[in-house]
């Protein structure tokens, strides 16, 4: 497959409101007693904020700049990370970070060239029939980030997507979408995607696949028509004794995967 060397849109909004539609935000509430000053409080916040940026692709110089960003927002708010309380993890930032040579991962940045969003995406190769699946988990020396590896290893001895395209020739895997707390509700996790839609109609992909851990991050996904194949309910994935493995906080109740064909 070739791949693209250059790609780069630039994004300038007019809105002067925020969407509910950010990946990984808390759920806002409005307070009994003061409802109007809190709500004016987040509004006057949104329109403080440039609503002016570029999607790009990002290569492996940025890799630096992506671990820095992940750190700061993505590794501290994934619900998994948050309910395992993970912390520092080498690991994690391997695995983050390793299939971005592939050219198929989009970064929004602002005006003044700083990253304010990422989708890091990789393709799912097609496993021949006879070969036995790799675990993720084996190796893995952090005892915690394994606990969410091997979440990952159950699914994938669940559910294949490969059965629901066998004719596919390649599948791209969003991996991590994060979007700076500051520019979220403005609809840059939704410019990520289809920057990386447009990607996949240019290199015949044609299924998007996204394993969201995340309430908010499947609640996006669905708003960009994505649809659910897949959906493991944090309550059910117990050990031999019927404990909860994985228990992170409400509203973040299932592991599931959306797709979207293209």
């Amino acid at each position: 497959m070739e791949y693209e060397t250059h790609a780069t849109i630039e994004i300038k909004s007019t809105r002067s409101f925020v969407r509910n539609d950010a990946i990984l935000e808390p759920r806002y509430t409005l307070s009994d007693r003061q409802p109007v000053a809190r709500l004016t409080q987040k509004m006057s916040k949104s329109l403080t904020i440039k609503d002016d940026y570029r999607i790009e692709l990002i290569t492996e110089e940025d890799t630096k700049e992506v671990l820095d960003f992940l750190k700061r927002f993505f590794f501290k708010d994934e619900p998994l990370n948050t309910a395992i309380e993970l912390g520092e993890c080498p690991e994690l930032e391997v695995y983050s970070l390793k299939s971005l040579p592939e050219k198929s991962s989009f970064k929004a940045v602002n005006s003044e060239k700083k990253i304010i969003g990422v989708l890091i995406n990789g393709l799912i190769k097609k496993a021949p029939p006879t070969a036995t699946p790799a675990k993720l988990a084996d190796g893995c020396k952090h005892e915690k980030f394994r606990k969410i590896l091997s979440l990952m290893d159950y699914i994938d001895s669940k559910f294949d997507i490969y059965d629901l395209y066998p004719n596919a020739e390649a599948i791209l895997d969003g991996k991590i979408l994060s979007v700076d707390t500051a520019y979220r509700g403005l609809g840059i996790a939704g410019k990520l995607i289809e920057r990386t839609i447009d990607y996949m109609k240019q290199h015949k992909i044609p299924v998007f696949n996204v394993l969201c851990t995340s309430h908010f991050s499947a609640r996006v996904l669905e708003k960009l028509d994505f649809h659910e194949v897949y959906k493991l309910p944090y309550s059910e994935y117990v050990n031999e004794d019927g404990k909860q493995l994985l228990n992170p906080a409400l509203p973040h109740v299932a592991a599931r995967i959306l797709v979207k064909e293209i």
